[in-house]
């Protein structure tokens, strides 16, 4: 991704802070999280530890970060057992997973200048060292809020937009069910699926604050409590007609429930599994109701959204505009400092936590 002039909007924010974008603020430590035991189920606070240790000396080629913000992600939890997923599992010590957005402020690499806005794979640490490889861009100003490239213009945001285009080849008039609809993911792609001419989007999340602010500010058509008894049945009140684009957050059950609600030729689109992430995966609920593949022509199909890579500036750039219209509204949670990090990710995790994308202050 290329740097656009004219970084003022975003430079003021640092200025805002304390923060000097220009200014070499090096950390006389770094301060990190890493993972202190591989977890079993629900992650808890003693599953991480925080550590300080001193800055090690940049080599050629490689530019020091000062993270502004740090993100907790779901996803990491699949890291986290000891076995790999489609990424590979954290050992013990490792620093966990995380994205992050802030300024460069020592380089020895002459495409990273001091006071550069970037966001990277930064992990749970203060600052970061990076060569530029992997996921690091700099930061075009496109007048949206610095934590907004870890959020709806980041990693969540790009998996609702391209897992909606892309894998759900969402059309005009497609009716869709969208689950874990109030997590970052799955409030982006609701919006999404309604500004690219959805007939109807029902998300699937918890009631009240959750399903007052899907349907009050996001504008979703109709919000269903999966945790009612009548939950099936109550969905299928909402979608009378059927679904063509199942947006899937949460995994194999969900999925199995909602597949009877398929119309022909119908996508599923499987963007995470976090209701799966803490069970074992023998202990998973199978899918049966796979007839429906066969009679409706269903297609299901998963994501990892740096396959997209190459056309997230031109979604990010689409993406800001809506922000800035007001059209895509942005729900955070952002607690202070690096070491409340495992706090805002074991939330995750537990039923009726706040919600919103859950980033950290540094």
């Amino acid at each position: 991704m290329g740097c656009h002039g004219g970084l003022t909007h975003q430079m003021q924010m640092f200025a805002d802070r304390g923060l000097n974008a220009g200014q070499a603020r090096i950390m006389t430590q770094i301060h990190r999280i890493t993972l202190a035991r591989h977890i079993t189920g629900t992650p808890s606070l003693e599953d991480f530890k925080l550590e300080a240790l001193d800055p090690p000396a940049l080599k050629e080629g490689q530019f020091r970060v000062a993270n502004a913000f740090v993100s907790a992600d779901p996803g990491t939890r699949s890291r986290l057992s000891g076995t790999a997923s489609y990424a590979g599992a954290l050992q013990i010590g490792d620093v966990i997973d995380g994205f992050a957005v802030g300024h460069v402020v020592e380089s020895l690499n002459p495409a990273f200048e001091i006071g550069q806005l970037v966001t990277l794979g930064s992990g749970w640490a203060d600052q970061t060292i990076s060569n530029g490889r992997g996921y690091c861009a700099k930061l075009p100003d496109l007048g949206v809020p610095l934590s907004a490239w870890i959020g709806v213009l980041g990693v969540p945001g790009m998996t609702a937009w391209f897992g909606l285009k892309r894998v759900g080849q969402i059309k005009p008039g497609d009716r869709v069910i969208v689950t874990s609809a109030a997590g970052p993911v799955g409030a982006t792609a609701g919006q999404l699926a309604k500004a690219w001419g959805a007939s109807r989007v029902v998300g699937v999340a918890s009631a009240g604050a959750k399903s007052d602010w899907l349907l009050q500010e996001a504008g979703f058509d109709a919000v269903i409590d999966y945790r009612s008894p009548t939950f099936a049945a109550d969905l299928a009140a909402a979608m009378p007609e059927g679904a063509d684009i199942l947006f899937d957050n949460v995994g194999n059950k969900m999925i199995d429930t909602i597949l009877p609600l398929m119309r022909p030729f119908g996508r599923i689109v499987v963007s995470g599994q976090v209701a799966d992430y803490n069970v074992a995966p023998a202990d998973r609920h199978g899918i049966r109701n796979t007839d429906r593949f066969i009679t409706h022509r269903l297609k299901m199909e998963g994501l990892v959204v740096f396959d997209d890579l190459r056309a997230f500036p031109e979604a990010q750039a689409e993406a800001a505009a809506m922000i800035n219209s007001g059209q895509l509204k942005l729900k955070e949670v952002i607690s202070e400092g690096i070491d409340s990090l495992p706090a805002a990710f074991c939330a995750l995790f537990q039923p009726g936590a706040t919600f919103g994308r859950r980033l950290a202050r540094i």
